[in-house]
């Protein structure tokens, strides 16, 4: 069975993916994804196999899916508070938030936890959607659009690189403090098995390093990253690239490293700042020019006070 809907403005000009996942949040990524390579999903009748298509308001969208789910709708708003998530900023249309380690940005299952499905919970109402992504085990800051709105620009400035995004990061090794480091190496993503590699047939990414402090013994380093481009797992993979990998990162790092320190329980990566530009339309007018940061967690501090 199949079922047809109008998109509405609220999802005016986003990537179809996207859209879908905003949509039916009872629905895995995973799923969705599949079904568009199956040819299931259908934008005007026409079979779509590109998630990233966009759509507009007025679009028949044909999917496989009810737009409610009564087996699993109820699920999604049993959270009623952020928990350990701190509120860095909450406007009418953007609500930045400091997320924890070991949590989620969107469920990966119907009624799971996540930050979204806390939010959801919080704001009652299952509109706010998460602008970018976070692996489980980074910390820091994290921008949710509260409308379709703010959702669309927050969109289109991350994808035209025009929020900056700085994190700092613990990594091994001596990393040279007299220069910027800039690291240019085109990253190809295996899907199936979620690691990232440094290949010519690759994606271009760009990451900016720079060394904050060295720890005593000088076998760690306190860095800022600033990545240029958006890609999948970039900071960790290009630290690694430059033989100073997080420390903690069990799927790039050091593993003799990794292995001496016992209460390192994740990557000590932290997105740190979020810097938003100026002249922004409605949608983004309360964040324009302004900056937002993420305190660093108490893993990282503790670390860096014993340490350096």
């Amino acid at each position: 069975m199949s079922y047809s809907f109008k998109i509405t403005q609220d999802d005016n000009d986003r990537r179809l993916d996207r859209t879908l996942r905003s949509i039916f949040k009872w629905v895995t990524l995973g799923e969705i994804m599949k079904s568009i390579r199956k040819g299931e999903v259908r934008i005007n009748s026409k079979r779509i196999h590109d998630p990233g298509v966009h759509i507009y308001e007025g679009d028949e969208l044909t999917v496989k899916w009810p737009l409610k789910n009564e087996n699993t709708d109820e699920r999604l708003t049993k959270f009623t508070s952020l928990g350990k998530i701190k509120i860095i900023y909450q406007g009418q249309n953007v609500l930045i938030l400091n997320k924890p380690s070991g949590i989620l940005v969107q469920p990966d299952e119907a009624g799971g936890d996540s930050v979204i499905s806390r939010v959801w919970g919080f704001m009652k109402s299952k509109t706010p959607a998460a602008v970018h992504r976070l692996d489980r085990n980074t910390t820091g800051v994290l921008a949710v659009a509260l409308h379709g709105d703010s959702l669309r620009e927050l969109e289109k400035l991350f994808k035209e690189r025009k929020i900056r995004k700085i994190y700092r990061a613990i990594v091994t090794g001596r990393v040279n403090d007299s220069d910027e480091i800039i690291i240019d190496a085109p990253l190809l993503k295996d899907a199936e098995n979620n690691i990232v590699k440094v290949s010519d047939d690759g994606l271009t990414a760009i990451t900016k390093c720079k060394c904050l402090k060295i720890s005593k013994d000088g076998k760690f380093s306190f860095v800022e990253i600033e990545l240029l481009t958006g890609r999948t797992h970039q900071a960790r993979v290009h630290m690694s690239h430059i033989k100073h990998p997080i420390l903690g990162d069990k799927k790039y790092g050091d593993f003799k490293v990794n292995k001496l320190m016992k209460n390192i329980t994740r990557p000590l990566l932290h997105a740190y700042e979020l810097d938003f530009p100026d002249n922004l339309n409605e949608a983004l007018n309360e964040i324009a020019g302004k900056k937002f940061f993420a305190e660093i967690p108490d893993d990282m501090k503790n670390f860096l006070e014993s340490r350096f």
